[in-house]
C-alpha cells in the first residue's frame, strides 16, 4: 500500500508533485488514476498520477481529497507520449495534460463568495462594494462568475479582495464536475414474475383491466419473454426504455404505474451515451478499386515492408480515399484500431458519412466542435473493453487511449492546421502521430495531392516509401487553368468589384449548365480594413498592433488577433469627415457582390464567421452537396478535400496576397492552396475550369499551378532551402518573448540573444520584431536558432531550457512571457 502519489496538475509546471495518500482509498489508486488535490492556497484540481511510492519527501506534503477513478483513464503510453512531446516541444508535461484531455475529465474547484453576516462597516464601502454587498444579502453564497453578471463589475477580482481583507466575505473552493452522464428509464419484468405459470395467472386476474393486459404483452413482444422463459435466462431479456415501451403500446404513464405497483414490472434508471449511433450496412457501400488504386493499394504494402511510414503522392480527385477505406479494413479486420486524422473539422461531416456507410458503429469520430460531453463518452468508449475501431478526427485526436493502434492515416498531410499555435503545447500533429505509430509498431501513410517538402524529401531520400497516384479516378482531366491578369483588367476598367469579366463569363456558364461554384478569397468579413478617403486615417486594434477588420453582416470592427469588437465610426476621429470606406475584399463583402449581379442564384459562405458550430458547417456542406447551394464562398476551407460532383468552375480572386506573406514557406503554402482549390472543380464526368486571378501573372508559383507541375515547384524550392540552410536542411526553433512594456522587452530580447549567441554561435537569428509587434497589449520580439542535422538536437533542448530557467529567474524579467516553437 503506496503512501505518496507523484502527480501531473494540469497547469503550465514543470515535473511532477507529491501528495499523501489517505488510508481511505490509498489501496485503489493506480498509476493513471485521477485524484484531488488541494494546490496553492484554496484551489483544487484534479491530478494524474504517474508514480506510487513510500519515500518521504524532505518537504511537509498535502493530502490528496478524493480518488476519482476506480481505473486508470491516462495508459502507460499515453504518459510516455505526453512526456515526450513536453520534451520535444519545450514545453511542460502540464501543458500537454491540459490539451490531451476533455473539459469533463479535467476538474478544478470554482471560488465561491460568501457574505459574513456578522460584518460592520467601520467606513464607507465603495459603490463597487456596495453592489456586492447588496447581491450577497439576496443569495448568500454565489459563484464569482455569476457574481460578475450580476454586480456587472468587469474587474471584480480587486473588490472581493479588498471585502475579504475587511472581513465582508469569505472564500470557499468547490471542485466543479463539467460532464455528467446522461440517464434513460428503462422497465423490466422483476426477478419475481419471471415464471411462465406466475406470468399466466397475473395475465388471468388483469382480465378487468384490458390496458394492462395489452401492456404486459406488448412488454412481452417487445422483450422476449418467451426466448428467455424457454432457456429460463433472465439474461436474456431485451432492454427496453420506458418512453420506447409507451409508445409501442400507445398508452399513458398511469397504466405502466399500476403494473409497476402490483410489482410485475419495474423501473431502473441506466447511463446511455450522447454519442448517436447509427446502424447502417456495411456489405453494399464497398466500391472496387480501379486498376489504378488496386496498384497503389499493392505498392503501399510493398513499401511497408521496409518502411513503417509510406507517402502517398496522389493527384487531386484520385481516389486517394477508396484506398484509405480498403486498407482500414484489412487492418480491422486483423483486429486492430485505425487513426484516421483530417486537418480541418470541416472535413470530418464529409468523410465520416462516407466511412459510417462501410464501418457503420465501429466509427468513432472526435473533435473540437463536438459538445464536451460527447467527447469525454469517446474518451471512455476508448478506455472500455468495446472500443472503437476507427477514430476519425482533427490534430486533438492523437491523445486518445488507442489499445491496439495498427493503422495511422493521415490525409491532406501538409496542411498547417495540424500545427497547433497557440496555446501550449505547440505541437505538430502529424510529427506527433509518427512517434506514436512507431512506439505502437503500427503503419503510417500520408496522403496528399501537394505534399509538404518536408515530407516529399524524406520520401525521396528513402526515409519514407513512396507511392504515386497519377490520374485521376474514372480518367478525368484535371482542371484547366487561365490565368487573368487583374492590374491589365484595372487599367481597361474592366473589373467588376473583385471578379474579371472571364470569370463572371465562367460563372454565368455554370449556372445555365445548373453546375456549381467555388470561389476563394483568403480574407474574411467583408473588408480587412477601413480607411478615410480625406485623410487616410485607418482604425486600429487598441490591443494590438493591426488594423481592423470590418464586419458589415455583425456591424462591427473586429480584430482578428484578440478578437476583440468596436463599433463602426460614422465619422472619422481624425479629421470628423464622414468619409470612411472599405477597402478590399473578405468573404462578406463578395457574398455582397455576387448577390447583386446574379440576383437568382443560391450564394452561401463558408469562413470562420459562418461555420462557428458543428451544425453550421454541416449544414452549408449538406446543402452545397444536395445542390441547395449555386455558389460557395469561402477561405481555406474550401480548399481542403471536399468532394462535390457538380463543381464545374473554380476561381481564385487573388493569388498575389497569398505569395507575399513573410515567411519562407508562403510560397509552398500558396501552390498548395491554389492546386488544392483547383481540384474542387471537374472532379467526375468532364474536366472542370479554374480563373486565377493575380497581379502577379509571371510569377513561377503561378505557372506551374497552372501545369499543375508539384516536381518542378520542389525542385525550386529545395533550391532555395538549401542555399539560405532552411527545413529540411536544418531544424527551426523560435524564441518568442512578450512584455508589457516595450523597453523592458528590447532589454530581454538583447540579453536572452547574448546568451545563445555564446552557446549557440552563428546559429541565432535576431532578435527581431515580427510584422505583428503587439498582440493583446502585449509587444512580441523573436529569435530563431538554426541547428544543423549533424547537431545533437536532446544536448541544444537542454541548453535552451537552462536559459529559459535563468532568465525567467531574474526579477526583471520575471513578468516577461518566453516560450519556444519547435519546428
Amino acid at each position: 500500500m503506496a503512501q505518496f502519489a507523484d502527480v501531473i496538475l494540469p497547469l503550465p509546471l514543470d515535473g511532477t508533485y507529491t501528495y499523501n495518500l489517505p488510508k481511505s482509498f490509498s489501496n485503489l489508486v493506480q498509476v493513471g488514476c485521477r485524484i484531488i488535490v488541494p494546490f496553492g492556497t484554496t484551489k483544487f484540481y484534479s491530478a494524474i498520477v504517474v508514480k506510487l511510492h513510500d519515500t518521504i519527501p524532505s518537504y511537509t506534503t498535502k493530502d490528496a481529497t478524493e480518488l476519482l477513478d476506480s481505473s486508470p483513464i491516462v495508459t502507460d503510453k499515453q504518459l510516455k507520449l505526453w512526456k515526450w512531446i513536453a520534451d520535444y516541444y519545450l514545453c511542460t508535461v502540464g501543458d500537454v495534460y491540459k490539451a490531451a484531455l476533455p473539459s469533463g475529465l479535467k476538474l478544478e474547484s470554482e471560488s465561491s463568495v460568501m457574505y459574513n453576516k456578522d460584518f460592520i462597516a467601520e467606513n464607507t464601502l465603495t459603490p463597487a462594494e456596495e453592489r456586492i454587498i447588496q447581491a450577497l444579502e439576496e443569495e448568500n453564497t454565489q459563484k464569482l462568475s455569476t457574481l460578475q453578471k450580476r454586480t456587472g463589475i468587469k474587474n471584480i477580482l480587486p473588490v472581493v479582495k479588498r471585502l475579504l481583507e475587511k472581513d465582508a466575505v469569505r472564500i470557499k473552493e468547490e471542485v466543479k464536475r463539467t460532464y455528467k452522464p446522461r440517464y434513460a428509464t428503462y422497465i423490466r419484468l422483476t426477478a419475481s414474475f419471471f415464471d411462465e405459470s406466475r406470468l399466466n395467472d397475473t395475465l388471468i386476474q388483469l382480465k378487468r383491466s384490458a390496458k394492462q393486459v395489452d401492456l404486459l404483452q406488448k412488454y412481452a413482444s417487445l422483450s422476449g419473454v418467451s426466448a428467455a422463459l424457454a432457456l429460463q435466462n433472465y439474461q436474456l431479456l431485451k432492454e427496453i426504455t420506458k418512453q420506447q415501451l409507451l409508445d409501442y403500446a400507445a398508452c399513458t404513464p398511469s397504466v405502466l404505474k399500476g403494473l409497476c405497483q402490483k410489482g410485475v414490472l419495474e423501473l431502473y434508471q441506466k447511463p446511455i451515451g450522447r454519442v448517436t449511433q447509427q446502424y447502417l450496412p456495411t456489405d453494399l457501400v464497398m466500391h472496387q478499386l480501379s486498376d489504378e488504386q488496386a496498384r497503389a493499394m499493392k505498392e503501399i504494402k510493398e513499401a511497408w515492408k521496409e518502411h513503417d511510414v509510406c507517402l502517398l503522392h496522389g493527384v487531386t480527385s484520385s481516389g486517394k480515399t477508396e484506398v484509405y477505406i480498403h486498407l482500414i479494413k484489412e487492418v480491422i479486420e486483423e483486429g486492430k484500431q485505425v487513426l484516421f486524422m483530417l486537418p480541418e473539422i470541416v472535413l470530418t461531416a464529409q468523410l465520416t458519412d462516407r466511412l459510417k456507410r462501410v464501418f457503420g458503429d465501429r466509427l468513432g469520430v472526435y473533435h473540437s466542435r463536438y459538445p464536451d460531453a460527447e467527447r469525454v463518452e469517446v474518451y471512455q468508449k476508448m478506455l472500455s473493453d468495446k472500443p472503437y475501431d476507427i477514430i476519425v478526427g482533427v490534430r486533438s485526436s492523437i491523445f486518445l487511449p488507442f489499445k491496439n493502434l495498427g493503422l495511422i492515416i493521415i490525409d491532406e498531410e501538409h496542411e498547417t492546421s495540424f500545427k497547433q499555435q497557440e496555446p501550449a503545447p505547440r505541437y505538430q500533429a502529424r510529427n506527433v502521430a509518427l512517434v506514436m505509430a512507431r512506439t505502437a509498431n503500427a503503419k503510417t501513410l500520408l496522403g496528399s495531392a501537394t505534399p509538404s517538402l518536408e515530407s516529399y524529401y524524406n520520401a525521396e531520400t528513402g526515409k519514407y516509401g513512396l507511392v504515386l497516384l497519377q490520374k485521376r479516378y474514372g480518367n478525368v482531366q484535371l482542371p484547366m487553368i487561365e490565368v487573368v491578369d487583374i492590374r491589365e483588367m484595372n487599367k481597361k476598367k474592366m473589373m467588376n468589384g473583385p471578379f474579371t469579366p472571364r470569370l463572371l463569363e465562367r460563372i454565368r456558364e455554370a449556372l445555365e449548365q445548373k453546375k456549381q461554384v467555388i470561389l476563394f478569397q483568403n480574407r474574411r468579413g467583408y473588408a480587412p480594413m477601413m480607411e478615410c478617403k480625406t485623410c487616410g486615417w485607418v482604425p486600429r486594434c487598441q490591443k494590438c498592433d493591426v488594423s481592423l477588420t470590418l464586419h458589415r453582416n455583425m456591424r462591427q470592427l473586429t480584430c482578428h488577433y484578440c478578437g476583440a469588437a468596436y463599433p463602426i465610426p460614422q465619422t472619422c476621429p481624425n479629421c470628423k469627415e464622414q468619409n470612411l470606406i472599405g477597402r478590399g475584399y473578405g468573404t462578406e463583402r463578395i457574398e455582397t457582390c455576387l448577390q447583386n449581379i446574379f440576383p437568382t442564384a443560391r450564394i452561401a459562405r463558408m469562413d470562420l464567421d459562418t461555420t462557428r458550430s458543428r451544425l453550421h458547417y454541416e449544414q452549408i456542406i449538406s446543402d452545397f452537396q444536395h445542390l441547395k447551394t449555386d455558389i460557395l464562398v469561402g477561405t481555406q476551407m474550401v480548399t481542403k478535400g471536399l468532394d462535390f460532383e457538380r463543381v464545374s468552375v473554380v476561381g481564385i480572386l487573388n493569388a498575389s496576397t497569398m505569395l507575399n506573406q513573410p515567411d519562407f514557406r508562403s510560397y509552398e503554402h500558396a501552390f498548395q492552396m491554389m492546386e488544392q482549390v483547383a481540384g474542387r472543380a471537374g472532379r467526375k464526368d468532364e474536366q472542370g475550369y479554374v480563373v486565377l486571378q493575380s497581379q502577379d501573372v509571371e510569377a513561377s508559383a503561378i505557372k506551374q499551378v497552372v501545369q499543375h507541375n508539384y516536381t518542378d515547384m520542389y525542385k525550386e524550392q529545395m533550391q532555395e532551402r538549401s542555399l539560405f540552410n532552411y527545413p529540411p536542411y536544418c531544424r527551426l526553433i523560435y524564441v518568442y518573448m512578450k512584455h508589457r512594456n516595450e523597453s523592458m522587452l528590447d532589454s530581454l530580447s538583447r540579453d536572452y540573444a547574448s546568451l545563445l549567441k555564446q552557446i549557440f554561435g552563428q546559429r541565432i537569428l535576431g532578435p527581431d520584431t515580427p510584422p505583428i509587434a503587439k498582440v493583446q497589449m502585449m509587444y512580441i520580439r523573436k529569435i530563431i536558432v538554426k541547428i544543423e542535422l549533424t547537431a545533437s538536437i536532446s544536448e541544444a533542448r537542454k541548453r535552451l531550457r537552462e536559459i529559459q530557467q535563468y532568465i525567467t529567474a531574474l526579477p526583471k524579467y520575471k513578468t516577461a512571457l518566453i516560450y519556444y516553437d519547435v519546428d
